[in-house]
Parts: C-alpha cells; structure tokens; sequence
C-alpha cells in the first residue's frame, strides 16, 4: 500500500528518525525489537490511509489527512505542550524568534469578515504612509481582499526590502477609498518598555520572550532610563506567556550573581542541563541591588515562570499576583520535510530550588488543563526552600509571595471590554482625519463622554443609565486609552494605563518588603564567605 504523497510517506518517518539522537542509547538496546513495531506501525497507518483515500465518501486532502489529522492526533496523546507546525506555522515562529522581517510594519487582524489595520508600528513604512489603526484593507495592489483571511492580506504585504506595494483602504466617515504606496523596509520589533513610574521607581515591562532580541532590548531600555537611578523595579510579566529559555535566562541572570542556578532542565533520554546566571558587560552594577517586585498572573507561563522561580528562590525579588499557569515542559524543535516541524517535549524545568514547574495534567481533559480554574490545594509532597530558608511549593506554578486579585468587573464594564464598541466609537469619532489630541494628558470630558453614551444607545448596547454613571471612570480610562494608541501609539495608551493600574501601585508599596529579602539574602551570603 502506497501513500500517494511520497513527501508525507517521508515526512512520517521523519518524526521517528529526528527524534533519535535524543533517544540514541536506548533506541541501540531494542534495536530489533523496536523496529520490528515500527515496521508493524507503519504498516497499520499506511493501511488505514489507503482506505480511506480509497472508500471515504469525498475526496481526501493528503496534506489535511496527515498535517492536521495522523501527527496532532499522535501528539495528543502525549501532553499539551507537544505540537505539530505546518511550513507557514513554522515559518511564521522563526520569523517572531527573530523579530526581524521584511515588510510594512503594521498589525492586522480580523473584524468579523474585514481585515483591519489594528496597528501601525511606529516608525514603520505603514506608519510614514499614514495608515491607521481602524483601517479596513480592501485591495493590495489593486487586488480584491474582501474574501480574504487575515494571513493571507500578510503573506501579500510582506515582501523584499525597497519593493514598492499598494494599499486600498476604507476609513469611517470617508466617501472614497484610500490607496497609498508603500516602500517595504526592514521592521524589527521590540517585546520590552520601560518608564518611571514614581521618582526612582521603574516599570519594565517584558510581554513575551518570544524573539531573540528580548534580552537585548532590556539592557537597551534600563541604559535610556538610567539604570543607576533606579531604587526600585517593577517587572511585569502578566500575560507573558514564554518563549525561548535562553531570554529568559539572559533576563533572570542580570539581577543575580554570577554563577547561581537559572533553571535546570532534564527528561528521560535528556542529561540534567543547568542554566546559571552571566554577568551582563552592559548592566549597571546597580542591578543586582535595588529591590524588585514581579509581577505575575494565570497566563504567565513558560520562559516567564522560569525568571520568576529564579528571582524567588534566590530571594532577589517578592513576586506579586495570582499562581502562574504551570507550564514546566521543554520542547525542542524537530525541522521535518517539506519545512514543517515537532515542538517535541523532551524534559521539565524545574527552579533553583528544585520545584517542577509543571501542573499536573494526567488526570484532566486539556480544555480543563488550559481554561478551568486554577485555585486548587498545593503539592505538599514537592516542598522547597528559598536560599534564606523560606518554604515554597511546586508542581503547579510559581505560587506568588503575596496574593493580588484584580477587582471584579461589573456586567457592563466586562461587555465594554469584550467587544469593540470603543474602538469602533474611535473610528466613528475621529473619521478621515488624523487623529491628534493636543497632549498625553488629555481626558475625555463629559461631552465626549455622553456622545459615548449616545452611541451605545443609537447600536443598541445593553445597560442601563445607573450602569453608565457606576462605571463612567472604566469607561472614561478605555476611551483615552483608545483614543491615545490612535493618536499617538500603543506604548504611550499603556503606560497611561499602567500609572493608573491599582496593582502597579501595590507593588510600589511593597518594595521596602522585596528590600528586606535582598538584605536578609545578602547577610546570607555575607556569614557563609566567612
């Protein structure tokens, strides 16, 4: 029986022969064995291939068959984290590690059937051509892309370094369509900000460590502010969700002293690999003394959980929020025929300390794994100590020092921010014209505020005239913060959110706390040096 696609036929067996070096000793042991049941394998999927190309009542897609069917199915199988990566999805992670690419710089995404500009990367070809966030794309280069998905209008934007491409777009309020030539350039993106927040405190904000450059922008962004200023930190890594371990290790080593225990990470078929802290040439020596806060919450996962881990179990920082996702597991990549890939778990991270990371996943669905909540008992079994001797827990996250729960939203403020209505209120408001505001301390006052309440009513938004008067400062703080990524950028809308965001201003109040664990950390190391 024959796959009718020999590149397939290929590509199955490479997900067994890749995997080999890692496997390498044992495989050798039952070398004949194991062949043997691969063989039987093998031959039990090509069967049931066959007959379904041959029996199933519509034509079968080879590609879907196996891409999306034998090798995630297989997967399954495994644990949550292990997955398959057709080219594109492969293509389109190197492409995010690198943080580099060739193009016009700009977010897009989908709005119900319309691919809109969500954002325009400031400096961008897409940002000097005065496209807009808002922007509905309807052609490219002359192109209808009112059927097309959102990648699609990306794959067709994207191009060589100084190629010229057109771009049709729709703008409320407008009577004709827009088009305007853009010049492709290199775009570089950045994961990373940070600000003062009070008079010696900063904010460093890390939203991923997905790209190379994470560490990178770090050290940029602390040199600008002026590293030997600070007297406090607040680093933020809610919504951080991972990326590559040697950011985050990169990261977590700048705050630490050269040689201590980042993570470690080992498997059945992996040796135990520790990944300890580097001095930085560029850090200010400053950086191993101020106090520092971390910031996390239930999506904090992965490549974030390591630097939190790191910093706690070295008492280097007091982390704040709610326990992390619980994402422990190692996946290495596994390039495969026709450039598709295996993210393929091979190991666990575990802290400093010797905490898994990981949650517990055997006994629950992944939809339970991945959405359910997360509040149950800790793992007494799996108890660590920090180096001054404070007990933490593993095998479901990192647990935070100090709790923090966000204040519950109000039925209407949760309707207001799981919908569009304020940015389509944005785009209705400010129409074809440029959107300016004459500074970044601009409010909306309360004529603008009831020309909201207007539009809520003219598209029939469920609330009520007590919901409005309750929430008018939720709703006040959403319009400025739109109304500033359109006017100015997303950077400038989030800092005003972060100074007034309740939990930042917890965290400042807690610094003399994460102050005191530095010094008891540093008396520590001072007794055992004698």
């Amino acid at each position: 029986m024959k796959l009718r696609n020999s590149a397939l036929a290929a590509l199955i067996v490479g997900v067994f022969t890749l995997a080999a070096p890692f496997y390498g000793p044992a495989i050798d042991a039952r070398a004949a064995t194991s062949q043997d049941d691969l063989d039987r394998d093998m031959k039990a999927l090509a069967g049931a291939y066959s007959i379904l190309q041959q029996n199933y009542a519509d034509p079968i897609s080879s590609e879907k068959a196996i891409y999306q069917g034998a090798i995630p199915g297989m997967l399954r199988t495994l644990d949550p984290h292990s997955s398959f990566l057709d080219p594109a999805e492969y293509q389109d992670m190197q492409r995010k590690q690198r943080a580099q690419y060739f193009g016009i710089g700009m977010l897009i995404t989908m709005d119900g059937p319309k691919v809109i500009a969500m954002e325009p990367f400031p400096g961008s070809p897409a940002w000097k051509a005065d496209l807009r966030r808002g922007d509905v794309i309807t052609a490219v280069d002359g192109k209808d892309v009112t059927r097309k998905t959102s990648q699609d209008v990306a794959d067709m934007l994207r191009g060589a370094k100084g190629t010229e491409v057109r771009v049709t777009v729709m703008r409320d309020g407008a009577t004709a369509p827009v088009t305007v030539t853009v010049i492709r350039g290199g775009i570089e993106t950045s994961l990373v900000d940070a600000f003062w927040v009070r008079p010696g405190i900063a904010y460093l904000k890390v939203s991923s460590f997905e790209a190379q450059n994470v560490a990178r922008d770090v050290e940029s962004a602390l040199q600008k502010l002026g590293e030997d200023k600070v007297t406090g930190l607040i680093l933020d890594l809610r919504e951080n969700r991972g990326g590559l371990v040697t950011e985050a290790v990169a990261l977590a080593g700048r705050f630490l002293k050269e040689g201590q225990i980042v993570v470690s990470h080992r498997g059945r078929a992996e040796k135990e690999q520790v990944f300890r802290a580097k001095s930085s040439p560029t850090a200010s020596p400053n950086a191993q003394k101020y106090p520092i806060v971390v910031l996390v919450n239930g999506n904090s996962a992965s490549a974030s959980e390591i630097v939190t881990g790191a910093l706690q179990d070295h008492d280097r920082a007091l982390v704040m929020g709610e326990t992390t996702f619980g994402k422990g597991l190692v996946q290495a990549q596994f390039p495969l025929s026709e450039g598709a890939a295996l993210l393929l778990t091979i190991a666990h991270y575990y802290t400093p300390s010797g905490r898994l990371i990981q949650r517990d996943y055997s006994h629950k669905s992944f939809f339970d794994y991945y959405y359910a909540k997360r509040d149950g008992p800790q793992d007494q079994t799996d108890v660590k100590e920090t180096d001054t001797g404070r007990k933490m827990f593993g095998g479901g996250g990192i647990t935070p020092d100090e709790k923090y729960t966000p204040p519950k939203l109000t039925l209407f403020e949760r309707r207001v921010l799981n919908s569009s209505v304020i940015f389509r209120f944005a785009s209705t408001y400010f129409g074809p014209k440029k959107p300016e505001l004459p500074s970044k301390d601009w409010t909306p006052d309360d004529a603008l505020l009831a020309r909201f309440k207007d539009y809520l009513h003219t598209n029939n938004f469920p609330f009520t005239d007590a919901d409005f008067e309750r929430d008018k400062k939720f709703v006040s703080d959403q319009i400025r913060d739109e109304f500033y990524f359109r006017a100015f950028d997303r950077k400038t809308a989030e800092r005003a959110e972060t100074l007034e965001d309740p939990e930042v201003a917890q965290a400042v109040q807690d610094l003399p706390k994460a102050q005191s664990l530095v010094a008891e950390a540093l008396k520590l190391q001072t007794s055992r040096m004698r």
